[in-house]
């Protein structure tokens, strides 16, 4: 039995006898990446990235990419919506970092 999931891009339609399922953050990917399976949400970064960063306005872009024989998603873009900055590594925001006062010094 799969894992339930705790994603906000995770949508399931069950009323009155639908059975369907998405990751509406794939499914607004620019790019065609391979299909997306309700299995890969049990190995997804993003619900973790989302709770452990510290920026609170992060924008995602993922893609379902074929890893070591086997399909994963992989986070290929990240955004912090507040300062309108690019991040190399999506945990971490320099400026909401600053502003919260957790940046190393």
């Amino acid at each position: 039995m799969a894992k339930p999931v705790n994603c906000p891009y995770f949508y399931g339609d069950y009323h009155r006898g639908n059975n369907r399922e998405e990751c509406r953050l794939l499914a607004a990917n620019p790019r065609n990446s391979r299909p997306w399976r309700r299995k890969l949400c049990d190995s997804c970064p993003v619900p973790e990235l989302l709770m452990t960063s510290d920026c609170r306005d992060l924008l995602l872009e993922a893609e379902v990419k074929r890893v070591l024989f086997r399909d994963q998603v992989v986070v290929t873009f990240a955004v912090c919506a507040k300062h309108m900055l690019e991040l190399d590594d999506p945990m971490h925001c320099p400026k909401c970092a600053a502003e919260s006062g957790s940046a190393p010094d």
